[in-house]
């Protein structure tokens, strides 16, 4: 029945090549990485009780990773013969996240009566964007770091400000 209809046969081989040639469990390792981290930044907000929290920013990693491993499967199925006449451009895929996730961190800072709120959460969801291309690019040591940076970052600078009886400003 092979070769009857060749458009059932690219689906076929669509299916038999789900990963674009990545294995299956790279694939899920890095999938499952920028959730997990992208969670324990959401678990942060979440626990402050803040706007954009724990499925927001899981799903914001997650999406960035996807949107990576994409951009990569789509440039290693070039046919070598092609690969000269196709331009590849990461910071593209790095700006075009970055634009997306800016857009939707935008939507939770608020300003009102002189003071600005959600600069933390924004910068947060933002975060976690990049913490989704690192999964994606498999820089996994790297978004590792960064988030514990960023835990340490967002409780540890909280901790000190109440030990030194400092007020926040509007908008941490």
């Amino acid at each position: 029945m092979q070769g009857v209809d060749p458009m059932l046969d690219r689906l076929l081989s669509d299916f038999a090549t789900p990963f674009d040639g990545y294995p299956a469990e790279l694939v899920l390792l890095r999938l499952l990485m920028a959730v997990f981290l992208g969670g324990l930044i959401g678990w942060e907000r979440e626990s402050r009780n803040k706007p954009a929290g724990l499925r927001t920013h899981i799903l914001i990693a997650l999406a960035a990773c996807l949107f990576t491993l994409i951009a990569f499967g789509m440039i290693d199925s070039v046919a070598p013969e092609e690969q000269a006449h196709v331009r590849t451009d990461p910071l593209r895929l790095i700006e075009a996240v970055t634009a997306g996730v800016a857009f939707l961190a935008a939507g939770a800072i608020i300003q009102s009566g002189g003071s600005v709120h959600g600069l933390t959460t924004g910068a947060g969801m933002w975060l976690a964007g990049a913490i989704g291309l690192a999964c994606g690019s498999g820089r996994l040591s790297l978004a590792i770091l960064v988030t514990l940076v960023a835990l340490i970052v967002l409780r540890a600078l909280r901790w000190l400000e109440r030990g030194s009886g400092h007020r926040r400003r509007s908008g941490e």
